[in-house]
């Protein structure tokens, strides 16, 4: 059975009329600090990315387009996503 460490501290419990809520205690490893990386520079720096929404109906337009037959999803929504980032 593992022994208590030395170093902590011990829990006190209030006695008083306060609903009972169970101690908690702090973490003692450290936590762990992210760094958001930088942003590697293109050219396209400036341009928004269309979103997924947009993206959708542009393909989804296609689709209709061809009269809701034949094609690739996968073509449309490519050309879509192209088309979009070019505005």
């Amino acid at each position: 059975m593992p022994r208590k460490s030395a170093t902590e501290k011990p829990i006190v419990v209030s006695t008083g009329s306060a609903a009972a809520v169970p101690a908690r205690r702090k973490s003692t490893t450290p936590k762990r600090v992210t760094r958001n990386a930088e942003p590697s520079v293109t050219a396209t720096t400036d341009v928004a990315e269309p979103s997924q929404d947009a993206i959708a109906r542009l393909a989804y337009s296609y689709w209709e387009a061809r009269g809701c037959q034949g094609g690739s999803p996968e073509e449309d929504w490519v050309r879509a996503e192209l088309e979009l980032r070019a505005k």
